[in-house]
């Protein structure tokens, strides 16, 4: 079943341009366009929808504002021509952010993001799952789990690091990010490491050898990696 969406912009020719991306996306059903985001917000409530294509900056209400009011939450894809309203999108779990102009490439993106998301979000739950989804960098991201070589807690944040690749970093306690990772597959190894068992490679001197990096083991976490069956 396709996503249904609605377009709100004050920007005629902006508009008219999120409705033509969109009408090329089977996955997507326009329900309906406002220039008057009261109007929209007022439609809103009588009539939720999966997916809202938003502009930030217009007259009366601000896209911020609207989504901030909404009962019902859907996905949300920003459109602005403003760089510095990011975080305050963030703040709202936005998909994703476009720039003005948009151009088709970067459309495209957002939207598999925001069905990639939904299927996520609404599909049945999997002992094991393949993938998870954080937010970094004020947009959501899709994470592997078979690309996740360890997790290190960083103060607020829980820095995940790969095998190949840069680390991203995520706003979330260690404990949390445990919490969302299949426990066959993840082992916690110290208060600020977790460590994939598919990447453990040796444990020794309280020390687990991973395929790039080596990490601690601390006492308290030893006897759960001494015996551990390395592959």
């Amino acid at each position: 079943m396709p996503l249904s969406c609605i377009a709100i912009d004050d920007e005629p020719l902006s508009l008219q341009l999120v409705k033509t991306y969109v009408a090329q996306f089977p996955d997507l059903e326009l329900k309906a366009v406002f220039d008057d985001a009261l109007a929209a917000r007022q439609w809103l409530s009588q009539h939720p929808v999966d997916l809202l294509f938003i502009d930030i900056n217009m007259p009366d209400i601000t896209g911020l504002e609207l989504v901030r009011g909404l009962a019902h939450k859907p996905m949300v894809i920003f459109i602005t021509a403003h760089k510095e309203f990011a975080y305050d999108g963030f703040e709202l779990d936005a998909i994703d952010y476009l720039l003005k102009p948009v151009d088709r490439e970067r459309f495209g993106k957002a939207v598999h993001k925001a069905i990639e998301y939904h299927s996520f979000r609404t599909g049945q739950p999997t002992p094991e799952p393949d993938v998870i989804f954080v937010r970094s960098s004020y947009q959501l991201v899709k994470i592997k789990l078979a690309d996740i070589e360890y997790l290190e807690s960083v103060e607020d944040y829980v820095k995940i690091h790969f095998a190949t690749g840069r680390p991203v970093m995520t706003l979330l306690a260690l404990k949390s990010m445990l919490e969302k990772l299949p426990s066959q597959r993840f082992i916690r190894v110290h208060r600020s490491y977790v460590v994939s068992l598919d990447k453990v490679k040796s444990v020794v001197n309280k020390k687990v050898q991973l395929t790039k990096d080596q990490v601690p083991v601390s006492d308290s976490y030893f006897p759960a990696i001494k015996h551990l069956q390395v592959k």
